[in-house]
């Protein structure tokens, strides 16, 4: 029997984890919250507040991916930007992202390379570090991401504070990321503008503590599209929220494509995932930040409407069904 022929040395498997380990930690810079990185059993992170805002998130190959819709680099800041996103809804400012990554062996460095690089790029855009992780064999590309914040001596906005007589707000694009997955749906790859929201999203980080300090009583991101998510903060607070159609941003791009593919692009508004802009509740009209867009009401009651009627379709994106 014939020996095996010795690995590629441009693969993950030719460089071995540990070298891969050093290649993707190497050089890099971190903010001042990194107080020991990589290269330990653990990292040790500042919480200078002393509670620590923890999320974590799981994109898997073909599922939240595609590897010919997107560059590494772009997946990469898109695992990176899913779980920043989080802990800015929290009201939180994102310090630390621990990365959890599993490929097959004959996976070009290459691609590890630029999934890397943007998941260096996407933390250093939010002020975080890239801390640690770990390196496994799989069949396919999965990414595992847990993000850390700090309060900074803030109260979390969590989705159950919204009361009747508060305002609904939004901050960050809605419906582009839909958009784009449509486009490269049929085919496409322009407008790059909005196909490049599909293959990474670019949440307000800043805009989470920026509402926390004007004293937003609910908020979270719009990771499965604004109907679902805003229906989350609905049912934790028992409350109904009402949407105007008169007052979702819908810029003109949208509009273009929709037109182009025979598609309403307030659908897109309503109900697409995936960009992570970040929705919450304001006691009053005045508390909404600079930044921010009013887009409806909440009262007594509970669900969501639109323009004071269910809506009609599906509501946003749910795994498994």
């Amino acid at each position: 029997m014939r020996p095996e022929p010795p690995p590629d040395a441009d693969t993950v498997a030719g460089v071995g984890e540990f070298g891969l380990i050093r290649r993707v930690t190497r050089g890099r810079t971190q903010p001042s919250t990194t107080l020991l990185g990589p290269g330990d059993d653990a990292a040790v992170v500042a919480a200078p507040d002393g509670r620590v805002v923890a999320s974590t998130d799981v994109l898997v190959e073909g599922v939240h991916f595609r590897l010919d819709w997107s560059s590494p680099e772009q997946v990469g800041r898109k695992a990176a930007a899913v779980n920043l996103a989080d802990v800015a809804a929290m009201g939180a400012a994102p310090t630390a992202l621990l990365v959890g990554m599993a490929c097959p062996a004959d996976t070009p460095t290459a691609l590890i390379d630029g999934i890397t690089n943007g998941l260096w790029e996407e933390a250093r855009r939010a002020g975080a570090g890239v801390v640690g992780g770990d390196m496994v064999s799989c069949p396919t590309v999965v990414i595992s991401i847990t993000a850390l914040g700090d309060m900074r001596g803030l109260a979390p906005v969590t989705r159950s504070g919204a009361a009747p007589g508060d305002v609904l707000a939004v901050c960050g694009r809605l419906g582009w990321a839909a958009a784009g997955l449509a486009v490269l749906g049929r085919g496409f790859r322009s407008p790059v503008a909005i196909v490049g929201a599909q293959q990474a999203p670019e949440p307000p980080y800043g805009a989470g503590p920026q509402a926390a300090e004007a004293g937003a009583s609910a908020m979270l991101d719009v990771s499965d599209g604004l109907l679902s998510d805003v229906g989350h903060i609905a049912e934790a607070s028992g409350v109904a929220i009402d949407i105007r159609t008169d007052l979702l941003p819908v810029h003109q791009r949208l509009i273009d494509v929709g037109s182009a593919l025979g598609a309403n692009p307030r659908h897109w508004v309503l109900t697409g995932g995936e960009d992570h802009a970040l929705a919450a509740t304001f006691p009053e009209p005045a508390d909404v930040p600079d930044g921010w867009t009013t887009i409806g009401t909440v009262r007594r009651g509970a669900g969501v409407t639109v323009d004071g009627r269910p809506y009609e379709g599906t509501s946003g994106w749910e795994h498994w069904r």
